[in-house]
């Protein structure tokens, strides 16, 4: 029986996330299914989580009753925005706010946990 040495060992190949665009679409929610599910069933406590982890005070989101256009949400959303280099505009911003405020949650949910996984390191053979 011969044996064999290993000369030279697979190489990590670094995979990181460094987009301008949002990593996911404001309706994709099939890309988080449990967020989205908190999300539907019980709002509030999603949106004070997602608020929680983005590092702003837990009852944050209890503003959005206090305007006609909730300016937690899009506050938030501008923030997460200028955190991560991600293009858009503060009109975009309000209209999503306004028109789509739990799928602005959950979108910012899933950016946050993608934007911050750690590097992920893959073998090359």
């Amino acid at each position: 029986m011969a044996n064999t040495m290993v000369i030279q060992q697979p190489k990590p190949f670094v995979q990181a996330i460094t987009s301008n665009q949002w990593s996911s679409d404001i309706c994709d929610c099939t890309k988080d299914m449990s967020s989205c599910c908190l999300a539907f069933w019980c709002f509030p406590c999603f949106a004070c989580i997602t608020a929680r982890e983005a590092g702003e005070c837990l009852c944050l989101p209890l503003l959005n009753g206090f305007g006609l256009i909730p300016p937690a949400t899009m506050s938030l959303r501008v923030g997460i925005r200028q955190r991560y280099g991600i293009e858009g505009t503060m009109c975009n911003d309000c209209v999503y706010s306004f028109f789509c405020g739990p799928c602005t949650w959950c979108q910012m949910s899933r950016e946050m946990k993608t934007r911050l996984q750690p590097v992920t390191l893959i073998n090359h053979m």
